[in-house]
C-alpha cells in the first residue's frame, strides 16, 4: 500500500509538470523521452529502496540514486506550484467569462507559452543546484571563525583556540583526495583544542577502516576529544543480536583511540594553563525523538557553577532542553546532528534559511541566551542526499576571550 500511495503521489506531480514540458516543446520525441526518465527514475528508485539490505546499511550508489531522484523531482515540485497558481487563474477567467455572459458555455483558457517556459526556468535552478551540490558542494569546506567573549573566563585562558568539526559521516565518503584537503584544512587552524562532536560513522566502525589513519594525523596542542552521535550507536542497521550491536560500539571506541582521540563517555576532563583551568565536559547522545543516552549529571559529576565548561553534546536539542536552564551554567556548548539539512540558504546579514529549521530552533551557528552559547557545527560530511546545497562542510574555530 505505501509503495502504491507513493506512485500515485508521484505521477500526479508528473502530470502536472509534464503539461509545462508540453506546452514548451511540441516534439513528440522530446515528450517522449520525459515520459521515459521518469517512469526510469521512479523504478529504480523503488527496486533500490525495496532491495535494500539493512543490515548493510545505506551504500554510495544507493544514496547517488536517491540523490538523481531529488534532482529530477524538486524542480517537479517547483512546476507544480507554478502550474497550479496558472490553473487556478485561468479557472477564475473561465467562470468570469460566464458570469458576464460573454459566452453560453463555460471554456478554460489555454494555457499560455511564456508561463511554462518561465516555470521551466525556476525549475532549472534547483536542478543545477542539485547536480552541482552531488560533484562539488558536498567538499565545498568552508572556515568560520567565531570570538566569544565570557566573563568568567580564567585570564589564562584569554586567545584560547578551539577547532570543532561534527558529523563525519565516513561511511558516505567516495573521494580520497578531497577528504585528505578537508582534514588538512583543519590542522591549519593550529588551534590550541579540536573538539569532534560525534557522527564518525552512518552504522558500522567498519566504514573508517579506510579513514581513520588520515584521521588521526588531526592534532592540537591539547589534544583531540570526541563524543558520540546518534548514528554511532549503530540504531540505523539490522543486527543479528545486540551482542553484534554492542561489539560494533566497542570497536568503535576501540579505533578513536586508536586515532589519538579522547572519547568523553559522560565524563568530564581538565585542561590547564599557567595554574588555572577549564572544564571538558562530553555528554553522549541525547535527541529529542533520537536516543537519549546523555547524563549531564554524571558528565559534570564534581564540577560546581563556577568552574568555566565547554561541553560537547552532538544533538543541540539537550541544549535546548536542559543544558541553557542547568544550574551550574554550562558557559558553551558545541553541537552539530543537523546539518542544516545540507540544503538552504545563507547570506550573511540578509537571509538564513533551510527546511530544518522547522525541526530545530538552533539548526546551525552561534545561539545565546543568558550569556550561555551554543554552536551548532553544518557538519563536516553529509548523508542520504549525497551532496550539500548552499550550506556547506564546515570547519569552525572558536577564540574565547576574556570579557573586559
Amino acid at each position: 500500500m505505501r509503495w502504491f500511495l507513493f506512485i500515485v503521489f508521484y505521477i500526479l506531480i508528473d502530470i502536472y509538470a509534464f503539461q509545462a514540458f508540453r506546452t514548451f516543446s511540441k516534439s513528440i520525441w522530446l515528450n517522449s523521452i520525459y515520459i521515459i526518465v521518469s517512469l526510469t527514475v521512479l523504478g529504480v528508485l523503488i527496486y533500490t529502496l525495496s532491495t535494500m539490505d539493512r543490515s548493510k546499511g545505506i551504500e554510495s550508489h544507493e544514496m547517488y540514486i536517491f540523490g538523481w531522484f531529488l534532482v529530477f523531482f524538486v524542480p517537479k515540485l517547483i512546476l507544480l506550484i507554478i502550474m497550479f497558481g496558472e490553473d487556478l487563474i485561468r479557472l477564475l477567467v473561465g467562470f468570469i467569462t460566464i458570469l458576464f455572459g460573454k459566452s453560453e458555455s463555460f471554456e478554460l483558457p489555454s494555457r499560455r507559452k511564456f508561463i511554462s517556459t518561465l516555470a521551466l526556468g525556476i525549475a532549472a535552478i534547483p536542478f543545477a543546484s542539485l547536480i552541482y551540490g552531488m560533484y562539488r558542494g558536498k567538499y565545498r569546506y568552508r572556515v568560520l571563525s567565531y570570538t566569544l567573549e565570557f566573563e568568567d573566563l580564567p585570564e589564562a585562558f584569554d586567545g584560547y583556540r578551539i577547532t570543532q568539526i561534527s558529523d563525519i559521516h565516513s561511511g558516505s565518503f567516495d573521494d580520497e583526495t578531497k577528504i585528505a584537503y578537508g582534514v588538512d584544512l583543519i590542522n591549519k587552524q593550529e588551534s590550541d583544542l579540536i573538539l569532534f562532536t560525534g557522527d564518525l560513522v552512518n552504522n558500522f566502525a567498519s566504514e573508517m577502516t579506510n579513514w581513520s589513519q588520515l584521521f588521526s594525523t588531526l592534532k592540537a596542542k591539547d589534544g583531540v576529544y570526541s563524543v558520540l552521535g546518534n548514528h554511532d550507536y549503530g540504531d540505523y542497521a539490522d543486527w543479528e543480536s545486540q551482542i553484534a550491536k554492542q561489539e560494533n560500539l566497542n570497536q568503535l571506541k576501540s579505533i578513536e583511540a586508536q586515532m589519538g582521540w579522547q572519547l568523553l563517555l559522560n565524563e568530564h576532563r581538565f585542561i590547564e594553563r599557567k595554574g588555572e583551568r577549564i572544564a571538558l565536559v562530553g555528554v553522549e547522545n541525547w535527541g529529542a525523538g533520537f536516543k537519549q543516552a546523555g547524563d549531564i549529571d554524571k558528565a559534570s559529576k564534581g564540577l560546581s557553577k563556577d568552574d568555566f565548561k565547554v561541553l560537547m553534546s552532538h544533538d543541540p536539542s539537550y541544549w535546548a532542553e536542559r543544558i541553557k536552564k542547568d544550574p551550574k551554567n554550562y558557559q558553551l556548548t558545541l553541537s552539530g546532528h543537523t546539518y542544516g539539512m545540507q540544503f538552504g540558504i545563507e547570506i550573511p546579514g540578509f537571509l538564513r534559511w533551510s527546511p530544518v529549521q522547522y525541526r530545530y530552533e538552533n539548526w546551525a551557528g552561534i545561539y545565546n541566551e543568558k550569556n550561555r552559547i551554543l554552536n551548532v557545527n553544518r557538519g563536516f560530511g553529509y548523508l542520504g542526499y549525497p551532496g550539500r546545497v548552499g550550506i556547506w562542510p564546515e570547519v569552525t574555530v572558536i577564540e574565547l576571550k576574556r570579557k573586559q
